[in-house]
């Protein structure tokens, strides 16, 4: 993988090197630079987790992805610059049906100086730098606050506290994994009823002084404190917010 094209894409100018600093200034670049988007999955557009043409589509053509796209992409642009690092299997907390099966999200850890960082660039609104994998210490990140407990033992959890009420976001092992092993579940995303993916077309991308979201009716506009919604039922007005707030056209396939 040509790593240079990678790190103009998120615009990352600075010498790279094995650092904790360099890690925490590769994800809030990422963040910044790549939005999150399951569009692929609303214009009959296959998505295989295939690393060239992941990076195909996010490095060259100027895309974003969902978390197998981004956190897989994200990975081998980790491995290659030299960190120690691994994928691993998330399962997502949902309210009304509890958390998700194995390989329902792909994140990343991170260990440097025999410490280990969740790293997720393909989670939505999460958090802005990696996070500290230590149970019972309340983290402080831009986008909040974040906590680490244990569930059932056998696996990890993060939390994001609000206000002092911890949510659950998902749980996870610490078992390296293969990205091929996340195809099965990136494919039931891409075609199940079951999966919120399919429901609606989504995406998101942090901006300086917030975020941009938009989906099939509404586009939402934070800045600081002040959000702007613009509501809308006419497809056309999609692909125009599409333009102009993402850069992205796509052309549905029959």
């Amino acid at each position: 993988m040509d790593i240079q094209p990678y790190l103009e894409r998120i615009k990352y100018k600075k010498d790279i090197s094995v650092s904790k600093k360099v890690l925490f200034e590769l994800q809030q670049c990422h963040l910044k630079n790549v939005p999150f988007e399951n569009l692929d999955i609303h214009y009959n557009r296959e998505i295989t987790l295939d690393i060239d043409a992941v990076y195909n589509k996010i490095v060259v053509q100027k895309r974003g992805g969902f978390c197998y796209e981004l956190n897989g992409l994200f990975y081998h642009l980790l491995k290659e610059i030299g960190f120690d690092v691994k994928m691993i299997s998330g399962r997502v907390y949902s309210k009304s049906e509890g958390y998700g099966k194995k390989y329902d999200h792909l994140a990343i850890i991170a260990s440097i100086h025999n410490e280990d960082y969740l790293v997720d660039v393909g989670f939505g609104r999460f958090s802005y730098t990696p996070l500290l994998i230590k149970t019972g210490v309340k983290l402080s990140d831009d986008f909040g606050y974040f906590k680490f407990d244990t569930f059932d033992d056998d696996y990890l959890r993060v939390n994001e506290i609000v206000n002092e009420v911890s949510t659950p976001q998902y749980i996870f092992k610490t078992i390296g994994r293969n990205f091929n092993e996340f195809q099965e579940m990136c494919t039931f995303h891409q075609t199940s009823k079951d999966s919120h993916f399919t429901q609606k077309k989504v995406i998101s991308m942090v901006t300086n002084t917030g975020r941009i979201t938009l989906n099939d009716k509404q586009c939402k506009i934070t800045k600081g404190t002040d959000t702007e919604i613009i509501e809308f039922t006419e497809e056309i007005k999609f692909n125009k917010l599409l333009k102009e707030y993402f850069d992205i056209e796509i052309q549905k396939r029959s």
